[in-house]
């Protein structure tokens, strides 16, 4: 045995003796990674022995690697009983952290945002009415966001004050709309889809508003159809959401995309009176012929609703930005 082999093997007997120093002190689960990184670290005192098997001749090399190896081992071992023993930060012994019958420690579960709830009442009611569901892209065109649905050139929700405008013409979609005239670009009546999703704007969150939304719009193409079928079909879908004795009625209002057009709003209580819940109307004849679909022979009608103020007013909920905080407390309610 060489001398500078001789030598490596006094100084591994050393460091196992500082080991032992050094752990006979650790009282926590810091103090043990410290020791880790100490002797096993890429930069530890183990590691640069191994480093300096390269200076002796090869047949020493494997010996000291036998050793070093054993030591590593020790080490290792020690550690992890060191690990166990404090795990729970030492608050109970380690007869303790092995008694299975000890209670297991409470993961609290989230819950669905009541958004998501809304969404999917209001769509179910709708599917028993047979409408289908249908997608679109976020990121639109001003064509389908704006021209195709009748916007003049000049209206005001184009303005970059009012929509999230991006490069190359494009913007995040200010309502679901753009859905209804993709589907009647790709489909002839008879057409009966509901359009659900987030919607975006450029608002200042405050209790009523927020720059992202989401909507569910309805749209229904075939021949024959009149303001009555439009009445008929919200007043019965209000009464599935809120209850069957819900009172509602509609008013008169515009809509680029719809003529006649109105609001419906539906009577709560002598707090809060009657409140609007969503918008529709009678398909306009430019919309429909702008799609390729005969409005000589074709009808429609069309309706859109905010999901936020639905659940706002369901669950007398008097921010909408609770929504969006992901706190467990307002949602663990729902």
């Amino acid at each position: 045995m060489s001398a500078a082999l001789t030598e490596i093997l006094e100084k591994l007997k050393a460091e196992r003796v500082a080991f032992g120093g050094d752990v006979s002190t650790l009282t926590d689960l810091d103090a043990v990674e410290d020791v880790r990184v100490k002797y096993l670290g890429r930069k530890g005192s183990i590691s640069a022995y191994f480093k300096s098997m390269g200076t002796l001749a090869a047949e020493e090399r494997p010996q000291l690697g036998g050793e070093l190896n054993l030591l590593k081992e020790h080490i290792q071992q020690e550690l992890d009983g060191l690990r166990s023993k404090f795990a729970g930060n030492g608050a109970c012994d380690d007869s303790l952290q092995h008694d299975l019958t000890l209670p297991g420690t409470a993961h609290e579960l989230g819950h669905r945002n009541p958004i998501m709830q809304v969404l999917d009442e209001v769509k179910a009611i709708l599917a028993t009415m047979g409408f289908d569901v249908a997608t679109g892209p976020l990121v639109e065109t001003a064509y389908y966001n704006f021209q195709a649905l009748n916007f003049p050139a000049d209206h005001p929700a184009m303005d970059l004050q009012d929509s999230l405008h991006l490069d190359h013409g494009l913007l995040l979609r200010t309502h679901t709309s753009p859905v209804q005239i993709r589907t009647m670009e790709k489909s002839q009546p008879p057409i009966r889809i509901i359009a659900p999703g987030r919607c975006f704007r450029k608002d200042t969150p405050d209790a009523t508003h927020t720059p992202e939304f989401h909507q569910v719009e309805g749209l229904a193409i075939a021949e024959g159809i009149s303001l009555a079928h439009l009445k008929g079909t919200l007043v019965a879908f209000a009464r599935r959401l809120f209850g069957k004795q819900t009172k509602v009625r509609f008013r008169p209002s515009f809509f680029p995309f719809t003529e006649p057009s109105a609001e419906m709003d539906v009577y709560f209580d002598e707090k809060l009176g009657w409140l609007e819940i969503l918008g529709s109307g009678m398909v306009d004849p430019n919309v429909l012929e702008g799609v390729g679909i005969d409005s000589e022979k074709y009808t429609g009608y069309a309706f859109g609703m905010g999901i936020e103020r639905i659940a706002m007013l369901k669950y007398k909920i008097d921010d909408i930005r609770h929504f969006y905080e992901n706190d467990i407390r307002f949602l663990n309610q729902f």
